[in-house]
């Protein structure tokens, strides 16, 4: 049981980290691919790689978590060292205004803050109660939205009122991402438990031995992928004037964009996010992962059917909600399931994942427009998250019955 002390200066550390990270949020969401659209009218590869840029570090967190382990550092210090590396990273990118520094800058500083994931995942383990982990983590998922939804309000204005440039935006982004480092520093982490071996994709082999993990990361590599295809081509179908999507007859400004990318959809986070950590600590698992699939299918086709304000809106309400939900799940489900010494081995090989269905669906998707319309390929992903939601709906009964901290092994030879 986590000391009540170490729990109170993580929950309160965590909160002030929130509002940061909101702020972050909405560069990954909105304005690196905004920018890349309108200030350099960058191509379908560039924009793929900068959408990529949060994956590419799930990808890498395999590599974070082993690195770690064997210098016997503390994970909450080790991840600040990565997110001042980024913060470092988005400075250099506003100083140079060129599109081929800004694509990689922007795609290196999103790694950056995507590959400490499993780091914090483990610090949640060790420093907050399990019976009320979910609950802790959605109020602090609460302030990162709000935080998000001002921060994209606020700076879409800015920017379209012409009152700051794309440089300052960046450095915005930096300072956010130098404050996070600080604060994750403070908290307090014990080092990482050695599992043996020295390859930097170690924790792969728990998707070989545990078969409720495995069976689980493939109905989530078929939601993930239909999600993460449509997450960078929704500001795409709104920014890119070759779609026609027109409010009173007038292109979208960056402002709107942001309203229905960031805002609409972090209003509707904040409204029901209590009660997806509520469930998420008293629910079973699966039972809530369907339930969130079904949002986001609907959210996802409802938005890319729409070129109406009231459409947009619903769509973007839709998939808020299910986002909501869908943070804490994908944030803690491996604490539910994996021994708590091993939950940052479980994470990494979860993001590792993630960021392969998140590096490549971006492209294909952005592959895809030049071939198919974006509503077809609305239907591609709702179809692949219904496929995902099916093999969940097979393991409902490990969610009811399965206990946390505990695997299930299945030996076998092929």
């Amino acid at each position: 049981m986590p000391n009540h002390l170490v729990t109170q200066i993580t929950y309160r550390l965590e909160k002030w980290r929130a509002v940061f990270t909101g702020i972050l949020d909405t560069a990954a969401s909105t304005f690196l691919l905004a920018i890349a659209v309108r200030e350099f009218q960058a191509g379908a590869l560039a924009k793929a790689f900068i959408a990529s840029g949060f994956s590419l570090g799930l990808l890498c967190s395999p590599i974070v978590v082993s690195t770690v382990e064997r210098a016997c550092a503390l994970p909450a210090q080790a991840a600040a060292q990565v997110l001042a590396f980024g913060s470092l990273t988005f400075l250099i990118t506003s100083l140079w205004k060129t599109e081929y520094v800004f694509v990689y800058g922007a795609a290196l500083a999103m790694a950056s803050f995507a590959s400490i994931i499993p780091l914090l995942t483990q610090v949640y383990q060790e420093n907050y109660p399990e019976d009320t982990r979910g609950r802790l983590f959605a109020h602090t998922t609460v302030i990162r939205i709000v935080s998000g939804a001002i921060a994209g309000h606020l700076l879409g204005l800015l920017l379209t009122n012409h009152i700051i440039g794309f440089t300052l935006l960046l450095e915005t982004f930096a300072l956010a991402m130098a404050i996070s480092a600080f604060l994750v520093s403070k908290i307090p982490s014990k080092p990482l438990t050695p599992c043996g071996g020295f390859h930097p994709f170690k924790a792969l082999r728990f998707i070989q031995q545990d078969r409720l993990f495995r069976q689980t990361l493939l109905g989530w590599m078929f939601l993930g992928f239909g999600n993460l295809m449509m997450i960078p081509l929704r500001v795409e179908y709104l920014a890119n004037p070759k779609y026609g999507v027109k409010i009173s007859g007038e292109l979208l400004t960056l402002g709107a964009v942001a309203l229905y990318t960031t805002v609409i959809p972090n209003i509707a986070r904040v409204a029901v996010n209590p009660l997806w950590g509520y469930l998420f600590d008293r629910a079973n698992f699966f039972v809530l992962r369907v339930a969130l699939n079904i949002g986001f299918m609907l959210g996802i086709v409802t938005f890319f059917m729409s070129n109406s304000p009231l459409g947009l809106a619903i769509g973007s309400a839709a998939y808020g909600i299910a986002l909501s939900g869908g943070d804490v799940a994908w944030g803690l489900w491996v604490t539910k399931f994996a021994p708590p010494d091993r939950v940052a081995d479980y994470m990494a090989a979860h993001t590792f994942l993630t960021g392969i269905r998140g590096i490549l669906a971006p492209i294909i998707a952005f592959q895809l427009t030049h071939f198919l319309s974006i509503q077809i390929i609305s239907l591609i992903a709702a179809g692949l998250i219904f496929i995902g939601t099916v093999v969940f709906l097979t393991e409902i009964r490990a969610g009811s019955t399965g206990k946390k901290g505990t695997i299930v092994i299945e030996e076998f030879s092929d």
